[in-house]
């Protein structure tokens, strides 16, 4: 990924001198376990870990790789110069190159798991300070983009912060199941090592055994995680929308931290624009554009063949990187977003009490009104509001109809905003759970 858009953490997790020493830990824990086993001599695997200090040479890796076109024999060849030919003769022994791939990929992606439930603590985090700062902040709630009823901003937040509690609940499961290693030899069977290595291996760098590989880890598990990234992705851009509508001109309920010495537009010296978010709306399209890859990665010849290789040296680095960078973002903004309650406020009131025509349509049902004659008495009294700009209790204290069913101080009543916000509590206890 380009640094614009890339945090050093996560970088350096994908930087070809971490791939390598992971390869190398890997090579060596395997000859630990084989010593232990009897299978080679206990010096020459104290001896492959004196390269345990040693700074790889990457040029010299690509060197080798440019002769042998093979990134493992390259590896293997420099380690073998480090610590000796000769002592080095038993590294490898009755392993296969996705042995090492497969599992160093798999402690890449749960290093980075790491990293991204924190990012995803932080988030939730600004999301509940700022659920508990607006809990009874009034603003209008909409569907097809429309009025609709009342709600709260600290609503807004708190449902914003469920659905990300689920995300992080999503990325836990995602790095448990992709927590696996290998070291089974060619096609998986243990011919060539005994699968005490294996488990020797993946205990020192913090893996399950895989129960049963091939050549290769299954897929469908690397496929669950990008999948789940893909999901926390799209729920980045959900916040990401609201913030740009509520930032539109004509609404201005929010809008993203503005600094000083900002600039808007290289044209127009008044825009405050919603760059952050709109930007992660786009990062978030990059992070599921991954997705559909991984799906397909499951399918793979037999016991193997290599068409995942290019897809995930790709989406592994560039997803995570991304999302990295998307989830600290969003963070700022939430935890900078400027709220406007006086413009929620005349925001719901534009429409003159419209907003409380379901409370009128229930009343006047309960006042033995057939619900279809309610509904044509409210929504004839809310066209004219819609229509000719009226007011819309006004109206309906006018209607005589309406006046037949209902009092008056029983019209007042549906017009208390209070009866909106009631259980605004309730859901909170539920969120929050403390």
């Amino acid at each position: 990924m380009i640094p614009r858009y890339s945090r050093p953490d996560m970088v350096a997790i994908w930087s070809p001198e971490t791939k390598f020493r992971i390869w190398f830990e890997i090579e060596a824990h395997a000859c630990n376990a084989m010593a232990d086993l009897g299978v080679i001599p206990r010096e020459n695997a104290r001896a492959v870990w004196k390269a345990r200090d040693v700074e790889f040479d990457v040029a010299r890796i690509d060197e080798i790789e440019a002769v042998t076109k093979h990134d493992v024999i390259a590896f293997l060849t420099h380690l073998a110069e480090i610590v000796g030919s000769d002592e080095a003769r038993f590294v490898h022994q009755g392993m296969t190159s996705s042995d090492v791939l497969d599992t160093t990929f798999n402690v890449q992606l749960v290093r980075a798991a790491d990293i991204l439930i924190e990012d995803m603590k932080g988030l939730l985090a600004a999301l509940k300070r700022r659920a508990l700062e607006h809990k009874d902040t009034v603003r209008i709630g909409r569907s097809h983009g429309i009025h609709a009823e009342p709600t709260t901003m600290g609503l807004t937040f708190a449902r914003f912060y469920a659905e990300m509690d689920r995300n992080l609940n999503r990325l836990k499961k995602a790095r448990m199941e992709i927590a696996t290693g290998a070291i089974s030899g060619a096609v998986g069977t243990f011919a060539n090592i005994d699968p005490a290595v294996e488990e020797h291996v993946c205990a020192q760098l913090g893996l399950e055994p895989e129960p049963i590989s091939t050549q290769v880890i299954p897929r469908d598990r690397h496929a669950a995680f990008f999948t789940a990234l893909g999901v926390v992705a799209s729920s980045i851009e959900n916040v990401a929308i609201e913030i740009r509508h509520m930032q539109r001109t004509e609404v201005l309920e929010a809008e993203e931290f503005f600094s000083a010495g900002q600039k808007g537009s290289s044209a127009m010296p008044h825009k405050r624009n919603p760059v952050l978010t709109e930007n992660l709306t786009g990062l978030a399209r990059l992070v599921r554009m991954a997705v559909v890859p991984a799906m397909e990665n499951v399918a793979l010849w037999h016991e193997r063949d290599i068409s995942h290789s290019s897809v995930e040296r790709n989406i592994g680095p560039d997803t995570t990187i991304t999302l990295d960078f998307a989830l600290a973002r969003l963070t700022q903004v939430v935890d900078k977003l400027v709220i406007y309650p006086d413009n929620m406020l005349a925001n719901m009131n534009k429409f003159r009490g419209l907003v409380m025509s379901q409370r009128v349509l229930l009343a006047l049902t309960q006042a033995g009104v057939s619900r279809e004659d309610a509904y044509r008495l409210v929504q004839r009294n809310a066209m004219k509001v819609w229509e000719e700009g009226k007011d819309f209790k006004t109206e309906l204290l006018g209607d005589a109809d309406v006046l037949a069913a209902l009092s008056p101080a029983e019209i007042e009543e549906k017009f208390d905003l209070g009866y909106h916000t009631k259980h605004v509590d309730t859901i909170f206890a539920r969120v929050f759970k403390d």
